[in-house]
């Protein structure tokens, strides 16, 4: 399967409308992005931090005739709107959860497939790759899908988190959580150090000028190609040595075959070409020996 043939259904995201006539300036304080650089015709990805820089949530974001469209992932759900809503003060911003009338289904291709039925039509680099998402009303779901399916091969759940993890994908609930900093988690893409202010940019600055972060997201492959494990801790020796990090999601990728895995790495164990050793539940007891390497593992 190549990845330029394939197609997704990520219909489950949350997706929230933000309309009136303040929710430019609105989004402007709160993500990471510059939502001016958002169109109808491209998606951007952003972040919401609290004050300490640290994530609420991670977005794709877009902007319609009038209002801009947000989706996240699903474990998002109870907590986004709300985390929006509580900065509203004297805004003139509506927020409308809009999940359950609309469907995402991404296309990774270079060109946008002819697809009229859809609502919108938008670039979104998702996965590393070029895509498009189509956003259509969910009573037209089950015709565009099947029409996708004539020229793409569907990419499961299963398919796409071992896809995600090749190409070094941070997702809400693995890689990125409420202790992360966007900075750790090589989401600098999401980042406008150009824009104005937001919530959580002093602590964003000032790891800029620094040029410093504690831990950053890393790929690791399995040398010896036994299983790893989400949760299993990072040490610098096989037997007494110093905590490195952790892993945070795990596959065996067919394409290169070897088991891999995204995990934080201190700083001081990061380099590529570093072994580390992960836990000691697998292998008999045995701790599982791993190299650190650039992301993605595929080009």
């Amino acid at each position: 399967m190549k990845d330029r043939d394939i197609f997704f259904d990520l219909s489950d995201r949350v997706k929230l409308r933000i309309a009136g006539n303040d929710r430019l300036r609105f989004l402007n304080g709160q993500l990471t992005a510059d939502i001016r650089k958002a169109k109808s015709s491209s998606a951007i990805e952003a972040s919401l931090l609290n004050a300490k820089g640290k994530m609420n949530a991670h977005v794709f974001a877009f902007a319609s005739t009038d209002s801009f469209i947000l989706d996240a992932e699903p474990e998002l759900k109870e907590t986004l709107q709300t985390r929006l809503e509580r900065y509203v003060i004297a805004d003139d911003v509506t927020i409308e959860e809009v999940t359950g009338q609309l469907s995402i289904l991404h296309v990774m291709s270079e060109t946008a497939p002819a697809l009229p039925i859809a609502k919108w039509i938008t670039s979104a680099h998702r996965f590393g790759r070029p895509g498009w998402d189509f956003w259509i009303e969910t009573s037209e779901h089950a015709q565009t899908f099947k029409q996708l399916s004539g020229d793409f091969v569907f990419c499961d759940s299963d398919r796409a988190e071992v896809l995600r993890i090749e190409q070094g994908i941070p997702r809400w609930g693995r890689e990125l959580t409420d202790k992360i900093i966007p900075v750790e988690a090589n989401l600098e893409r999401s980042i406008d150090y150009e824009k104005g202010c937001y919530i959580g940019q002093e602590v964003i600055s000032r790891m800029k000028m620094s040029g410093q972060r504690n831990k950053r997201l890393c790929g690791l492959i399995s040398r010896r190609d036994l299983r790893l494990s989400p949760g299993m801790d990072l040490t610098d020796a096989p037997t007494g040595g110093k905590n490195a990090g952790w892993i945070t999601s795990a596959a065996r990728s067919e394409r290169l075959s070897k088991e891999i895995a995204l995990g934080y790495v201190k700083r001081g164990f990061d380099s590529a070409g570093t072994t580390l050793w992960a836990g000691d539940a697998i292998a008999a007891g045995q701790p599982v020996e791993t190299n650190i390497v650039d992301l993605p593992f595929l080009p």
